[in-house]
């Protein structure tokens, strides 16, 4: 599947001014590129979200923008940019569209894992692929039941089964998937191409929330994997996952701390320039606003600001356990693996509370569809109920009482 043309008459935000350097264009440059992207996406937000139509168009944005290539190698023709950068990006775009937020993130979680997992020629070639074709990647690798399967065929495999919940893949241009083996029952990553006639992509998800996350079900009859597109194993014995290629999870499961902190904040910037325009004309003659409002505004913003902190905790830790290689132990893993479930606990706790509490300071006027407030909460709604923050609490007080490594737990 190629770059999709642009549907509607809005500016293509701009990409670099100038070719990248060595080490690419920096991250100065990618935040006001992502601010241009979401500023442009926030401009019909609400008008998308309920077309819901598949999101040809948004992700022309993002390619247009250069953001798909973020990830990859400046020498692979991607942006050169880190993770961190990485995560700015996909909360700034989650703040203005949080469907478009998951299918960037899932996007860069993806194309990175498939270059991670995989060995060092198969995963540069497929990095360079990628970067070249600006492809943008769907799928998941979080375990399902029942699992697609791979088997063996002559010198290569076929998978069968069908994936559902699948992000991205109505706008893939190469979809990832987890499979079981048939033979050893270990889970494996796989790269397919959604083109072939074996695979079917079926937009399914039919959810009352992120309805431009592009998401539906993976069906292979019989799709052929060539052995460099079986990735890597996805187990999650310590016997046989290296702490190392276990980063894959915290590494992935930060995007959701993004995701969700983009939605609250997103929430309340809109709420504050609506509240401000019908309460504020006057602050010097106009009456005070009610001092009711004034403390969940305090509230709420204390409770996004502190999960934020908590983020950027689980980030340094992250980036430090990715520099540490194949030197990192399991007890590390673990260590910056729990601080994760923490993000993910207190930025859950943001986006639920801002999106429900923030339409109670509007009152009667938060119900107009013009507005389109209830979006934030049936987006961070539906990513809530995939990814239910319940087990990374048990999580973190199993570690607190005992110090149990958390399970390998990938995001959906």
């Amino acid at each position: 599947m190629g770059a999709a043309p642009a549907l509607s008459g809005h500016a293509a935000p701009s990409g670099p001014a100038a070719p990248p350097g060595p080490a690419g264009p920096g991250r100065a440059h990618w935040l006001r590129v992502t601010r241009e992207t979401a500023d442009d996406l926030a401009t019909d937000a609400v008008a998308r979200e309920q077309a819901g139509k598949v999101p040809f168009d948004e992700v022309s944005r993002l390619r247009e923008a250069g953001l798909l290539g973020l990830l990859a190698p400046v020498s692979s023709g991607g942006g050169g940019a880190d993770w961190a950068t990485a995560y700015a990006v996909v909360r700034e775009i989650a703040a203005a569209d949080a469907a478009i937020g998951q299918l960037l993130g899932s996007h860069y979680f993806l194309s990175w894992s498939a270059g991670f997992l995989a060995g060092p020629v198969a995963g540069a070639r497929t990095e360079q692929w990628s970067a070249a074709g600006q492809w943008c990647w769907g799928g998941g690798l979080a375990r399902q039941e029942a699992p697609l399967v791979l088997t063996r065929s002559g010198h290569g495999h076929v998978l069968h089964g069908r994936q559902s919940y699948a992000a991205g893949v109505l706008v893939a241009d190469r979809v990832a998937v987890r499979a079981v083996r048939a033979d050893t029952g270990e889970p494996v990553a796989v790269t397919v191409d959604p083109a072939h006639p074996g695979l079917a992509v079926v937009g399914d998800a039919d959810a009352f929330g992120q309805r431009l996350a592009g998401g539906g079900s993976v069906e292979c009859d019989g799709v052929p994997v060539a052995a460099d597109e079986v990735l890597g194993s996805l187990s999650a014995d310590e016997a046989v996952l290296s702490p190392r290629t276990a980063l894959v999870s915290p590494v992935g499961r930060l995007l959701t701390v993004q995701l969700r902190l983009g939605v609250a904040e997103g929430v309340l910037a809109e709420v504050r320039e609506y509240s401000r325009g019908i309460s504020v004309p006057d602050r010097a003659a106009g009456p005070a606003i009610d001092p009711q409002a004034l403390s969940a505004y305090g509230e709420l913003t204390v409770l996004t600001r502190s999960a934020s902190a908590l983020a950027d905790q689980a980030r340094e830790a992250v980036r430090r356990g990715v520099r540490r290689g194949e030197d990192l132990t399991y007890d590390e893993y673990a260590e910056l693996s729990v601080l994760v479930a923490m993000a993910e606990a207190a930025a859950a706790g943001a986006a639920r509370e801002s999106t429900a509490r923030a339409l109670d300071l509007l009152g009667a006027r938060a119900a107009s569809s013009r507005l389109g407030l209830d979006r934030f909460w049936r987006n961070a709604r539906t990513q809530s109920l995939h990814e239910p923050v319940g087990p990374r609490l048990r999580d973190v007080g199993d570690y607190f009482l005992s110090g149990a490594h958390p399970p390998f737990v990938l995001p959906t």
